[in-house]
């Protein structure tokens, strides 16, 4: 496939790259990892995937281990949910979630001993298939944010797989404030290289590439160093070092960076030969195969104006952001803005009382002064946002097209292949709100097309 041109010359510095170039700071790269102690309870929402939910396997009452398995779906596109303490089933409840839907979850009453589930073992994996099974039975989903089941994205179609040849792990990590991702590598880069080897030999790609923005050069230097010794024959391994630009982590974004391809409109990574993975799911898919031992953790990034205590955590799924605060030493003044993952594609929270899900990756919390958001003002017409789009939409014009419910423009404009990326909105000197706009629009889109 031809190389993007456009790509190569923002390489080679003939054009500006689009995206934004957002402040770094990584104020937790160099905190090692912390376990929280076992929280009370936990709460265990069933759809912590894209997909269809899962149903509770469990009833009020039953006892149950680290690792059992407490939600659970017939259908091909889910994965189940493993409960993350030892104890019992206090209730069964419908919950809000953070994105203002309901779910049903298992609320669990922990005993404080974390005793694992007898039936705890590493798979035996004898083919592909046992592969494919493994990382549905581990609950593996997408850790980067998107919660994709794992299984459902290493194993396509035979006339698919036969034109994929690229493997890419994503550990660009461009959102402000969040460290997991150099974490995991620093922390764990066996399981890294390991999950990088199965699945590279799975789905028998010609390369296999870490992506990795130059603002974590530790990290950079232990792959390189890890993957020079790797010696699987028709496969080449490498570290592929990408400039420390926002949204370099960005799926679309870090094929084009790693591959020169770009994936069109309404259509998958697979599609231009790719399959791309965060770099935690590779590692978690390792330790898996390795231990047998579910998805049942979380490492976040807790961080903000408002924390006391800003760290790198590693906690059960389903322990409360308020828990989490808590051991971070709790809020350092009023807290203003709760957000759930980055600042630039995070989700802004209602309160502290939500549960933490398979997906997430940090806890940010902001006091009133770096919270408070700036009053739009006419726009200008400067296309700064147009210049920052990483998709090559102008996003002035689906906002105008949106306020005035125009969907046939909207669809002509491609605001389907918005990623809600914030680059726009951030780099706006009129402050206008252009990311909401975009989104409501591809909402009137969507209700347009039923």
């Amino acid at each position: 496939m031809a190389k993007n041109s456009n790509g190569l010359l923002c390489k080679l510095g003939i054009v500006k790259s689009p995206g934004a170039a957002v402040p770094h700071r990584k104020n937790t790269k160099d905190c090692a990892t912390v376990d929280m102690p076992v929280p009370a309870q936990v709460t265990l929402v069933m759809q912590q995937h894209i997909g269809a939910p899962c149903t509770p396997t469990v009833k009020v009452g039953d006892e149950v281990f680290v690792g059992t398995i407490v939600g659970d779906s017939t259908a091909p596109f889910s994965a189940p949910i493993h409960s993350s303490v030892s104890g019992k089933v206090k209730k069964i409840d419908s919950i809000l979630m953070q994105n203002g839907s309901k779910a049903q979850a298992v609320i669990i009453e922990s005993d404080g001993q974390q005793t694992v589930d007898p039936a705890i073992k590493p798979p035996v994996i004898n083919s592909d298939e046992d592969l494919i099974k493994a990382a549905h039975d581990s609950g593996l989903v997408g850790l980067g944010g998107a919660g994709f089941p794992t299984h459902i994205k290493i194993s396509p179609k035979p006339e698919v797989k036969a034109a994929i040849d690229y493997l890419l792990i994503n550990a660009a990590e461009c959102e402000p404030y969040l460290t997991p991702d150099v974490r995991e590598i620093l922390e764990d880069a066996d399981h890294v290289v390991e999950g990088m080897k199965m699945v590279a030999k799975l789905l028998d790609v010609k390369n296999a590439v870490i992506g990795i923005e130059d603002n974590k050069p530790e990290a950079i230097k232990l792959m390189t160093d890890l993957l020079a010794q790797v010696k699987i024959d028709g496969i080449n391994f490498k570290v592929e070092t990408l400039p420390s630009r926002y949204p370099q982590g960005a799926e679309k974004v870090l094929i084009d960076q790693c591959t020169g391809r770009q994936v069109p409109p309404g259509k998958l990574p697979s599609d231009v030969g790719c399959v791309v993975m965060n770099v935690t799911s590779i590692a978690v898919l390792a330790n898996y195969v390795e231990t047998g031992m579910p998805l049942t953790t979380k490492r976040l990034t807790v961080d903000g104006s408002a924390i006391n205590e800003p760290k790198n955590v590693r906690v059960p799924i389903g322990t409360s952001i308020k828990d989490i605060v808590e051991f971070c030493g709790g809020y350092k003044g009023t807290p203003s803005k709760i957000i759930s993952g980055g600042p630039m594609m995070g989700q802004a929270m209602m309160s502290d009382d939500f549960p933490i899900l398979k997906q997430n990756n940090g806890l940010l919390i902001f006091d009133k002064q770096d919270a408070e958001m700036a009053e739009p003002t006419a726009c200008i017409r400067c296309g700064r946002c147009v210049n920052a789009c990483p998709m090559n939409l102008m996003p002035t014009k689906l906002e105008s097209y949106t306020h005035i419910g125009n969907t046939d423009e909207l669809q002509k404009l491609n605001i389907m292949n918005c990623m809600e990326c914030g680059c726009c909105g951030f780099v706006c000197p009129a402050n206008r709100k252009l990311v909401q706009s975009i989104r409501l629009g591809k909402s009137l889109v969507r209700n347009a097309s039923n």
